[in-house]
């Protein structure tokens, strides 16, 4: 899979040449610091990498369009030191497609109350300058994210930090390629959609393929290299005696190989596959999809490409973070008690979400007319996550965020042979399943602990989709008033 080592937020400054060379030159230095500052923070993912002060509308427009050549730039952080008047910032901005945030701080924390002079007071003038800018973005009607904080504090270090993981999602979104083995699980209608709209909207393509296209695949490994594998298995997992069947985990072993070099050698960063569609393989993918997602791979059950493209630019946001992303299902509900859900799938739950070691067990699966499929087993630790789905809504795609609270079983679950996450959405079962329905959400969702509702938000201004929050504070009167407004709006544009 890619890295994300390599990828690059560019700070930019605006300034004019009013102020002269020797105000310039301060400009210039103060915006190194920043920058370097900001490139020192473990919490900002990527590369920060200052820029030259922008004084002239020609220099505006060719850095934009720098940034929009620039393979490994994933947006810009643009801040005004001093007054940069906006008319020069209208053809660069408008040319530029690149994501940006604006930055509204200032180099110094304090006033300095027994020197302050006009000098000073000329040279920083963000306080003004950032109003002028924020104007023209506003004027130009521009997708952009908002900080306003000192840049040497922790929350707008956060907030930063935030935003740039949204950005590498876009970023990652612009190249990414699903494969889809199959079509849909017949007659489900979230999962179906415009793929050309996805690829306008989002940038990612969605390529089909027969299931024999993998079994090809798959049959040019060899004996050796499927006990290699099947040899990881054991050494990576606990296996109970009863659930070591060296015939399943051998057919286990060889769709895995087949499937990641598949993967690999077409570039794709996500699939889907469905159940009806598996003719020639002896198992459905369980453990061989669980282990690609904790490769980082994207994944959709039933067909579903839109929720597999939005797990593996999940997976890129949450680069390097503690916590895990795994493609998820609102499965049965626990109305005893405080309600709450078991989220979980046939198969397919990532293990980078697992609480401990997982469990390798191989069971019936009562679906599909397969053979007894291996897959991982475990429990979701408890703490903070969001549950996100995006639906096309016809004129519009729409993505839907909860924000949940895990929590472990109140009782085992010896036979459930399925790895799983249980969980409290916010505020509760009640508001939140109405809300999602009320919204449209699918019943595929991406789960993760290492995001936030604030990344999603982000993302989804970045990519200039609806966004429908269900959290502490959804009222069900007010978000049906909140989608009425959103489709009269949208009807409009």
């Amino acid at each position: 899979m890619k890295s994300v080592e390599t990828l690059e937020l560019w700070f930019v400054t605006g300034s004019q040449h009013l102020y002269g060379p020797g105000p310039l030159g301060v400009v210039a230095e103060n915006s190194r610091r920043i920058a370097n500052y900001f490139d020192s923070e473990s919490t900002i993912p990527v590369r920060v990498i200052a820029k030259p002060v922008m004084i002239t509308a020609d220099g505006i427009r060719d850095l934009c369009q720098e940034a929009n050549a620039a393979k490994n730039c994933i947006g810009l952080v643009l801040w005004m030191h001093t007054f940069s008047p906006a008319k020069m910032w209208i053809a660069g901005l408008s040319l530029l497609n690149k994501p940006f945030l604006h930055l509204h701080t200032q180099f110094n924390r304090e006033l300095p109350y027994s020197t302050i002079d006009m000098d000073f007071m000329n040279l920083n003038q963000a306080a003004h300058g950032d109003r002028e800018f924020g104007f023209i973005t506003a004027r130009l009607r521009l997708a952009r994210k908002v900080v306003v904080g000192f840049w040497q504090d922790a929350e707008t270090i956060a907030e930063i930090a935030t935003w740039t993981r949204a950005a590498m999602g876009w970023h990652e979104s612009q190249h990414l390629k699903v494969a889809r083995f199959g079509d849909n699980m017949r007659n489900v209608a979230v999962t179906e959609g415009d793929k050309v709209e996805a690829q306008k909207v989002f940038g990612y393509t969605v390529s089909g393929y027969g299931i024999g296209d993998l079994t090809d695949r798959m049959a040019e490994f060899s004996d050796n290299e499927v006990a290699k594998l099947v040899a990881e298995y054991r050494e990576s997992y606990s296996i109970a005696k009863e659930h070591d069947r060296a015939d399943s985990l051998g057919v286990a072993a060889r769709i895995e190989l087949g499937l990641r070099a598949f993967l690999e050698d077409g570039g794709f960063g996500a699939f889907t596959d469905t159940f009806e569609d598996l003719h020639g393989m002896g198992q459905l993918p369980g453990i061989a999809t669980q282990r690609l997602m904790a490769s980082g791979y994207g994944f959709g059950g039933e067909g579903d490409w839109k929720t597999a493209a939005l797990a593996r630019i999940m997976k890129v946001m949450a680069a390097g973070l503690q916590q895990g992303t795994s493609f998820m299902e609102d499965y049965t509900y626990d109305f005893g008690g405080t309600p709450k859900v078991l989220g979980s799938h046939m198969l397919e739950i990532c293990p980078s979400i697992a609480s401990g070691k997982p469990a390798l067990e191989v069971h019936p699966l009562g679906i599909g007319g397969k053979a007894d499929p291996v897959r991982l087993v475990f429990t979701a630790p408890a703490g903070p996550a969001v549950v996100a789905t995006i639906v096309d809504m016809g004129n519009r795609f729409r993505m839907i965020v909860n924000d949940v609270d895990v929590v472990p079983p109140e009782q085992p679950l010896p036979k459930l042979p399925v790895a799983r996450a249980i969980w409290h959405p916010r505020p509760n079962l009640k508001i939140a399943a109405a809300a999602w329905i009320y919204a449209g959400g699918a019943h595929h969702t991406c789960f993760s602990q290492a995001l936030t509702m604030d990344h999603m938000e982000d993302f989804a201004e970045i990519s200039g989709v609806e966004l429908v929050r269900i959290d502490s504070e959804t009222r069900i009167h007010l978000l049906r008033r909140e989608l009425v407004w959103s489709d009269a709006a949208y009807k409009l544009q």
